[in-house]
Order: C-alpha cells, then structure tokens, then sequence
C-alpha cells in the first residue's frame, strides 16, 4: 500500500511539473546613469524565474544583494541606504504573459507583453505592457528578454539631495531567462 502511495505521488508531481519552465541563473540588470558622472549600473545573475507553459503565469524572485556593482562602496550604499536589503532582501515580480501559446513558440523571437505587479522594498505597484521576446530553442529551453523604466519614488526610496543629480529619475531595468523544463 505504502508503495502505491509514493508511485500515485511521483505520478501526480511530474503530471503538474511538465508545464513548468525554471531558471535559478537569469539575469535582471538596472542603470540609472546620469550623463558626465560616474556609471550607476548593477547586475544579478542569480535570479530565479518560472513560467507555466499552459497559461503563461510567470514569476521572478530576486534577492537584492544579488546586485553587483562596479564600486563595492556604490553597491554597499545602495544595499544600506536605498534598498534596505536587510529589510527587504526580495524583489519579486508576479504576472502573466497577454495571449500566451507555448505551442506557437519557435526558434524566432516573437514580442509579446506581460501585466503584473512588482514588488521591491516593501512596496507593490502594477507594471503593465512591458514588451519582451520569447523563443524557444533548439533543446526545447525557452528564452525571454525584456525592459522597463520605473521610478525610485515609486517605491518609496528616497534619493538625497547631495547625490540626486547623479541619480536617473528613471531606472532602466533589463532581464534575460534561458528557462529549462522542471
């Protein structure tokens, strides 16, 4: 009886994981650079995404001190006095992607657009339209990319008027996910 348990259990987990796409290696990347002062750019290549390939839902997780700099005292003040990482060490993205079919997926990058809402520092806002391409390569991995813009104000970070003019009011965030099947 014990046996048939665990065979009914394994069955049903790998019933529900074959629509599951997943990545712990992707990639989000964010400049606020200002022309003629010093290069505020990060990047996290261990984000974790996962997509379900029969409804298009996707999330990210982020962990904030992820973020790599190229001045270690850039990416300590922006973990201690913009992202309060210790505070809040997650940026998580939840949304689902417009008019999704994983059976219309190909080698060709196809644009699409995903709605959802992101989280970071203790703030929710709703992000919609963000462009982004899909495809699916040659070993049946799917591959995504895409940006936005968003705005430090918009999740309650406020930037000191000694280094605002250094500072982008728009941040430009960049990702990239080579999602393998779960």
């Amino acid at each position: 009886m014990k046996k048939l348990v665990y065979f009914f259990a394994f069955i049903s987990l790998n019933c529900f994981a074959q629509n599951k796409y997943l990545t712990k290696t992707g990639q989000v990347n964010f400049e606020a650079s200002v022309p003629a002062f010093e290069e505020v750019k990060a990047n996290n290549n261990t984000v974790t995404a996962i997509l379900n390939s029969e409804n298009g839902e996707f999330a990210t997780l982020v962990l904030v001190k992820g973020f790599r700099f190229k001045n270690a005292l850039m990416e300590e003040h922006f973990n201690e006095n913009y992202a309060e990482s210790d505070t809040y060490p997650k940026a998580i993205f939840k949304g689902k992607i417009v008019d999704f079919s994983f059976n219309k997926l190909s080698g060709t990058s196809e644009v699409h657009k995903i709605n959802g809402t992101l989280t970071f520092h203790g703030k929710t806002n709703q992000l919609d339209n963000i462009l982004l391409k899909i495809s699916k390569n040659n070993q049946d991995n799917i591959v995504m990319s895409g940006a936005f813009t968003t705005n430090p104000a918009d999740y309650d970070i406020e930037i000191p008027k000694v280094v605002r003019n250094k500072i982008a009011e728009s941040i430009e965030v960049m990702f990239n996910f080579q999602l393998k099947k779960k």
